[in-house]
């Protein structure tokens, strides 16, 4: 969408200048001794007959210099397509854990109790719209681990996969060394400065090929960052026997936070425990503010500068006075 527009339209301001300053400054003090004439009335008649130089027809073209001078100040310019954005970034992976205790309603979400899978994919879908000019990929793992999206510039892609996923696709036991052994696969060959992985899981390894921790030491050596979040309460109550009897218990009792937290040291990352939806909106804040989106900002716009015009015009004009003035002189009479 082509548009104009003054780069600094504040200067429009500066307009009245002239005229306050006609208006307040005192006038010129004239230290010359008068000369006293006694026709002094016939040519002050004579003077009033002429066109003067205050006149308001001769005002006008110093307006309009005036005015063409503010416009060039305020630097007019035609903005048009966005040019292309730039391809360079971070190359970030997200792993999900799509495993059976992510069907715990131990969470909230607009003050509804909500299953822990819910509320990951409610807020991660809007962390995924802020990473503009990164490339993203999305992992799903339970008992086993696959790409369900390559690293992609398209955020609607990476959200609408991330929306259709649902606990058990697969498998309902967590193999986080998997997802982090195949994350390393697909940033490793990367060209990007910037590798990261977040990883998000309510739970410990109970299954998979490589250990997490041997996972995260591959990492570190091809220098990806991982971000674990521990997802779940810390107390709740049970929809079995438990509730009946009033007893509490720890929802998140199968979290492994001290595996989470070596994982993240080891690869320079940063352990997050996610409780509740605040936290979860702390922790994508968080992310922000640790591996910025290189691209946040609006998109550049080719411009077409345009003060020269209202400049050029402006001194076009001035010269065309200062040559009528010169003519008008009485050596040219």
């Amino acid at each position: 969408m082509t548009m104009f527009e003054f780069h600094w339209p504040l200067c429009f301001l500066l307009l009245p200048l002239p005229w306050l300053y006609r208006r307040w400054l005192p006038a010129a003090e004239t230290r010359s001794t008068a000369l006293q004439v006694s026709f002094m009335t016939r040519l002050q008649a004579i003077r009033e007959l002429a066109p003067g130089h205050s006149a308001p027809g001769r005002k006008w073209p110093y307006l309009l210099i005036w005015v063409l001078l503010v416009c060039a100040a305020a630097r007019p310019h035609w903005l048009g397509e966005a040019l292309p954005t730039a391809t360079s970034g971070r190359d970030m992976m997200l792993a999900l854990d799509l495993s059976g205790s992510m069907e715990f309603r131990d969470m909230q979400l607009d003050g509804e109790e909500v299953n822990r899978l819910t509320l990951v994919k409610h807020l991660l879908g809007e962390f995924i719209e802020r990473r503009r000019g990164d490339r993203l990929g999305l992992i799903l793992f339970g008992s086993q681990a696959y790409v369900q999206a390559p690293l992609t510039h398209d955020r609607s892609a990476i959200a609408q996969w991330l929306d259709e996923s649902f606990i058990g696709l697969a498998g309902r036991e967590t193999a986080i060394g998997d997802a982090i052994g195949l994350a390393i696969k697909r940033l490793v060959e990367e060209p990007a400065a910037s590798r990261v992985l977040v990883l998000i899981t309510d739970g410990a390894n109970t299954t998979g090929n490589v250990s997490p921790l041997r996972a995260a030491q591959l990492a570190a050596e091809h220098q990806i960052r991982i971000f674990p979040i521990g997802v779940g309460a810390d107390t709740g109550t049970q929809d079995s026997s438990a509730s009946f009897w009033g007893l509490q218990f720890d929802p998140s009792i199968e979290l492994d936070e001290d595996s989470l937290r070596e994982i993240a040291q080891l690869t320079g990352g940063e352990y997050f425990r996610a409780r509740n939806e605040t936290d979860m909106e702390n922790i994508y804040q968080r992310l922000d503010q640790l591996e910025p989106a290189l691209r946040a900002g609006l998109p550049n716009r080719r411009a077409i500068v345009l003060y020269p015009w209202p400049l050029g015009l402006a001194l076009l004009l001035s010269l065309a006075l200062s040559a009528g003035m010169v003519l008008r002189s009485p050596r040219h009479a």
